[in-house]
């Protein structure tokens, strides 16, 4: 039964490692992620693997995925399929654009308006702009960027000219920010990272090929959502 205490569970275990609450396509995973580990206990508890640790309920369903996993081949791939597959996930390997840049901390307000003065004072090297304290970043890629301080800061660094000061926006509020260095995205070469691509594609498959086993393990069962919205 999957109800509205799973539901609370698994909302507590995320928020606590992403700081946010799951939107409603992260819930209905985490809820599979409930349920393939309750299948996985209860036919380890079929198969008798919970001799001898009757209590660890993390161990038991490990038994029984090993036990899943001794019955899955390890995939074949050709050479073709495999760039095939490198093409179609390039973004897991392709080098992207990154960003070296500071940040003037600016004490207290972060208005648009203060920030901008602030900047001109930096750029008038202003006796006040020099008690500022720096914050040095390197290599940061664009979706760090936009993790950290929003869409709208991402675009406006991707536009602003190296070595100027400049007011930019972020969702905390409006930065002082200087554009060091932009370093170009460099496409991944197939080649070089044929074996790393190869054992991410086995390691893809061995997993696309444990759920399946245990979503095939779960027809014997009747599931039921009790309180919660599916």
């Amino acid at each position: 039964v999957i109800d509205a205490q799973v539901d609370e569970e698994a909302r507590q275990v995320f928020a606590a490692a992403r700081g946010r609450d799951p939107n409603a396509a992260e819930l209905r995973a985490l809820r599979q992620a409930w349920l393939d580990n309750e299948v996985l206990y209860r036919e380890g508890l079929a198969l008798q693997v919970d001799r001898g640790d009757p209590t660890i309920r993390d161990r038991v369903i490990f038994k029984t995925l090993s036990i899943v996993e001794l019955n899955i081949e390890r995939p074949q791939v050709g050479e073709a399929e495999l760039r095939a597959w490198f093409e179609r996930n390039r973004a897991r390997y392709d080098e992207p654009v990154r960003y070296d840049f500071r940040e003037a901390v600016l004490a207290g307000e972060r208005s648009e308006a203060a920030v901008r003065g602030f900047v001109q004072a930096l750029r008038d090297d202003s006796p006040a702009a020099a008690e500022a304290s720096l914050r040095v970043f390197k290599a940061r890629p664009r979706d760090n960027l936009v993790h950290s301080y929003g869409e709208a800061f991402a675009a406006a660094l991707e536009a602003a000219p190296t070595g100027v000061w400049q007011a930019l926006p972020t969702e905390a509020g409006w930065r002082a920010i200087q554009v060091d260095a932009i370093t170009p995205a460099r496409p991944a070469d197939f080649a070089v990272l044929h074996n790393v691509v190869h054992q991410d594609w086995v390691d893809t498959s061995m997993a696309e090929a444990r759920s399946a086993a245990v979503r095939e393990m779960t027809t014997k069962y009747v599931v039921r959502y009790e309180g919660v919205e599916q």
